[in-house]
């Protein structure tokens, strides 16, 4: 594992617009009048929709420069090519709401990589529409908020996730297994900050029991898909995705197994990547800076 950023010493800009000439050398040219070294460069030219995309990490060997004086000094740089941008302290951790239904395999999986360390992200909160993983949350020191959702009752669920959203300054919002439709709404209004883990038989296998519905169809691949979300049901733009093989000895039960575990470290990598800031979004698609 790699050493954690120094908080005011290390900074990741991400960047996309459309492609041109001197875009690298405007970016280098800032970084050098702002005592920038460059420690991970990444770019992209989607030459079919004509955009630039470029991700770097560098450090700051000046300590007077500040976080501010770098997002006020890259202002003209972005206004003269026309760029969407972010910048970002590399030390800070995304702050991640997790929700989550009755299943609790992915749940489990990023606290404990949370725990450890594997993932930069702090967690204030977890919201659930049942009450199975509160014991969960609190063995990990975390609060837990029970929101039931029901058909009358889930325009003010989605509210009270809003105002938590807000009141907890969160960045990032994660279903881990969250068995609830959000509303066209809040999906635009966590448009780029929510990520969803599903299995990747659909649309084949919806509903209930989709691994006994794949086991009977007699499938050769299990795998899971990690999205953002959109209004769109599950059709928002891919993060990541894996695939495990099997065969006809497995059981349902078996299937349901592997398929949890390939969703875990779906969702896991997508987590990851989005809070290190390897991710932009590029109309339907995105691109990922691994």
């Amino acid at each position: 594992m790699s050493p954690r950023p120094q908080p005011g010493s290390e900074f990741v800009l991400t960047l996309s617009c459309p492609d041109q000439a001197g875009l690298v050398h405007a970016v280098t040219s800032f970084l050098v009048d702002h005592s920038g070294n460059i420690l991970e460069s990444r770019q992209f030219d989607d030459r079919l929709q004509d955009r630039f995309f470029m991700r770097v990490h560098f450090d700051v060997s000046d300590p007077g420069v500040s976080l501010q004086d770098l997002r006020t000094g890259f202002g003209p740089v972005s206004q003269t090519y026309g760029i969407n941008w972010q910048l970002h302290d590399a030390s800070t951790p995304t702050r991640t709401l997790i929700m989550v239904s009755k299943f609790g395999h992915c749940l489990n999986d990023l606290l404990f990589r949370k725990s450890t360390g594997a993932l930069s992200i702090e967690i204030p909160a977890i919201v659930s529409n049942h009450r199975q993983f509160e014991a969960l949350a609190e063995s990990y020191g975390i609060p837990f908020h029970h929101i039931p959702v029901t058909k009358e009752t889930k325009a003010e669920a989605e509210a009270r996730l809003l105002e938590l959203v807000d009141e907890l300054n969160i960045d990032l919002v994660v279903l881990a297994r969250y068995m609830q439709i959000l509303s066209d709404d809040l999906c635009k209004q966590l448009d780029g900050r929510a990520i969803n883990i599903h299995h990747s038989f659909l649309p084949s296998f919806k509903g209930a029991r989709p691994y006994v519905q794949a086991h009977r169809r007699g499938v050769k691949l299990v795998g899971a898909t990690a999205h953002y979300v959109t209004p769109d049901l599950d059709e928002g733009p891919i993060i990541e995705q894996d695939v495990v093989r099997v065969d006809h000895s497995r059981a349902p039960d078996e299937l349901v197994t592997i398929g949890r575990d390939v969703e875990a470290q779906v969702l896991a990598r997508a987590v990851e990547w989005h809070s290190q800031n390897r991710v932009l979004v590029n109309g339907n698609c995105t691109v990922v800076f691994r």
